[in-house]
């Protein structure tokens, strides 16, 4: 992909994910793998105002120039998924409602219907809370998600989705989401609602894998 097209899907993907109701104002933020390093959204910026030349542009060693803009204030656990997973090209991160009440409560999203399985394992796991932007959070995150998890829900923050590309990184932020809603109502009708057993989680992960025309586990 050259820059320029990376360039645009970053912003689009960003008016997508306000648009939908992902993250409100200036909250949230999109990042794109790009060589040894990464484009990132620039910190509080609107995405209705974004243009090619604001994003952030930080290497492999965490540096970006003093000429531009800064980048979002979490580039530091962007860079160390793109460092830990080469399966990540594409990493957005939410305050999405539903997602975020459940991240606070630092409940995870247990087997309660198998698509849960869309992010990679039996559950979508929650991190600890540690602050925004440190390098702490970003070790946290990294050892949730380890080598299996397409993304978590971040204890008293958020979340975040990632895949090999923009459109399904975004899908995968919109699961979270909609699974997060679902789930909360579910425990409204039902405090204790039965789950899936690990064996048909796994059954499910194994038919993802070789579903539709590209295989979910790897996109």
């Amino acid at each position: 992909m050259n820059k320029h097209t990376l360039l645009t899907s970053i912003i689009n993907t960003a008016c997508k994910i306000t648009n939908q109701g992902l993250s409100a104002g200036r909250s949230g933020n999109i990042s794109m793998r790009h060589g040894a390093g990464m484009f990132i959204t620039p910190t509080g910026i609107a995405s209705s105002q974004l243009t090619p030349s604001d994003i952030v542009f930080v290497d492999d060693q965490g540096r970006w120039s003093d000429a531009g803009l800064k980048p979002s204030s979490e580039w530091h656990f962007h860079h160390a998924v793109y460092q830990k997973r080469p399966d990540a090209q594409c990493i957005i991160h939410t305050h999405s409602p539903m997602a975020t009440s459940l991240a606070c409560a630092l409940m995870p999203i247990p087997a309660f219907h198998y698509m849960v399985a869309g992010l990679g394992g039996r559950e979508i796991p929650c991190c600890g809370y540690e602050l925004f932007g440190s390098q702490a959070l970003a070790e946290e995150i990294i050892a949730t998600i380890g080598t299996q998890y397409h993304g978590c829900l971040m204890g008293g923050h958020g979340s975040i989705a990632f895949a090999n590309n923009a459109s399904m990184a975004f899908e995968r932020a919109e699961l979270i989401e909609e699974l997060a809603g679902m789930y909360v109502r579910l425990k409204q009708l039902n405090p204790n609602p039965p789950l899936l057993s690990h064996q048909q989680m796994d059954e499910v992960l194994a038919k993802f894998a070789s579903y539709g025309q590209q295989s979910h586990a790897k996109v």
